[in-house]
């Protein structure tokens, strides 16, 4: 049979194949006919689904490149290169247990297993029926058992079309969880860095505020000997205040940086072990090995917008699919037994076979206007590809903007704090020679740690740069999956 819809209504049984019966023969012509049929259709419906080529245009190298040549950093263990036994553990315990992840990870899964079966509805499908009717005559009861089955040869596109479709829901969902991963190893950097910062900086406040209490000591001394100048004393002590509030400021800094790590590692609390002093990671000479065209292969939020790309261009497959007949082929197989008489005959059984052809007719102009908006999404999707591309240039350019201006103040930096290393060496051997009194050498130490301090917070800035550059540059560990796949 041949069944032929029009804007999804049947309009029209056309004369059906017959099935031979014994003794009867099918002629050459009628065989050749539906076939020379089917065959022009499906030459018809090889029809490919164009993507169109991604605007990834980058520049050939960066404009800020590191100055001199050090370490070579691999982008999947950038962190190692600070030397931290401490944060190479931490950060393998946030990807184990990092909450953000698991849910990414699940969540890929999920989407794999579904894509899995992206071509299972252009498969032959099977169904099976049987059930009691009775005549028009209402004089005969008949048991029916039938057996049909369908299938959608998914001509012009559509099968490449879902399949690309399944394609494009895969690589989204890897993109995100390739995000969320350099995302967590970055943050778990960065808490890290902040906890091991204010730890530095409450230690150099609790150094300041022995200073601070030498110093009132000092001056009690000098105003019971009337050699003090007027509000020396008030002086010192609001000093000393606004140390004691420092430390608790550093103190907070350093809890809120423990709680912060804490979640990223998925644990109740912190570690109290963390509260133990460590001293910042340093970050030495280093040398960068990707170009900018490694973002198009290892940044997620381009790896994302590429399946934006490809998920619009399935859809505008499946649209230019729908403006074309769908053809199906058909067949089922009758078997009827009366249940009134209790017999049946030659002619209760009754096969069929032919294709089925679903032909846009009516709403034909609502299927052109969705492929017309199918095709503005793609163009807008590639637009969208182009953006994240610039997005990560610029991201990586500003990380290296940032490291440079580090490296230069970290110069001037460690030129001031050995200067005044120097002076307070000066200061105590005059005070040795009696050239100098303890009290007016006190300034001089307070500089001094004010100067460290300073020292600190930039090598803790440049260490925060050098975690930026790598995360916009995509930096993470290969997904489990992929490194047994290597193996």
């Amino acid at each position: 049979m041949l069944l032929l819809h029009v804007g999804g209504l049947v309009v029209r049984r056309i004369t059906s194949v017959a099935v031979p019966k014994a003794g009867h023969r099918l002629s050459l012509h009628a065989v050749l006919r539906p076939g020379a049929l089917l065959a022009s259709l499906a030459l018809a419906g090889c029809m490919s689904v164009p993507v169109p080529d991604l605007p990834d245009r980058t520049p050939s190298t960066w404009t800020q490149v590191p100055q001199g040549q050090g370490v070579a950093v691999d982008a999947r263990q950038w962190w190692k290169v600070l030397s931290d036994p401490a944060l190479d553990g931490l950060v393998d315990q946030a990807i184990a247990g990092n909450l953000d992840l698991q849910q990414a990870t699940l969540r890929l899964q999920a989407v794999r297993i579904v894509a899995g079966t992206s071509d299972s509805r252009f498969l032959p499908e099977i169904s099976a029926s049987a059930k009691q009717v009775q005549d028009a005559a209402a004089v005969d009861t008949y048991f029916h058992a039938g057996i049909e089955a369908i299938w959608d040869l998914g001509l012009f596109g559509a099968a490449e079309s879902a399949q690309l479709s399944a394609q494009a829901s895969a690589g989204n969902a890897e993109a995100l969880r390739s995000a969320a991963q350099v995302a967590v190893i970055a943050d778990v950097v960065r808490s890290y860095l902040d906890l091991t910062v204010a730890q530095a900086q409450q230690d150099l406040l609790a150094r300041q505020q022995t200073v601070d209490d030498r110093g009132e000591q000092l001056a009690l001394v000098r105003q019971r000997l009337r050699l003090d100048e007027p509000g020396e004393l008030d002086r010192l002590r609001a000093r000393q205040a606004a140390t004691r509030a420092a430390i608790a400021q550093a103190r907070e800094n350093a809890d809120n940086a423990a709680r912060a790590l804490a979640l990223l590692l998925g644990r109740d609390g912190p570690d109290p072990a963390w509260r133990a002093y460590r001293s910042p990671p340093k970050l030495g000479t280093f040398s960068l090995q990707q170009v900018p065209a490694d973002l198009l292969r290892h940044r997620p939020q381009i790896l994302l917008a590429e399946s934006e790309v490809m998920q619009a261009a399935a859809s505008k497959g499946s649209a230019r699919a729908a403006m074309y007949p769908r053809v199906s082929l058909g067949g089922s197989i009758l078997y009827a037994y009366n249940l009134t008489q209790n017999a049946r005959s030659n002619s209760d059984s009754s096969p069929s076979i032919g294709p089925y052809i679903d032909i846009p007719l009516w709403d034909w102009g609502q299927r052109r206007a969705r492929f017309n908006a199918d095709e503005k999404q793609l163009d807008a999707a590639l637009l969208g590809y182009r953006k994240a591309v610039l997005e990560g240039v610029s991201e990586v350019e500003g990380a290296l903007g940032s490291l440079a201006r580090q490296d230069s103040s970290i110069q001037s930096l460690r030129a001031a704090n050995d200067a005044a290393g120097q002076q307070v060496k000066r200061q105590a051997r005059q005070v040795q020679l009696g050239l100098s009194s303890e009290f007016d050498g006190l300034d001089t130490q307070r500089a001094a740690l004010a100067s460290q301090a300073d020292l600190i917070g930039a090598q803790g800035a440049r260490v925060l740069a050098f975690a930026s550059l790598y995360r916009a540059l995509g930096g993470a560990p290969l997904p489990v999956e992929a490194e047994d796949a290597s193996q």
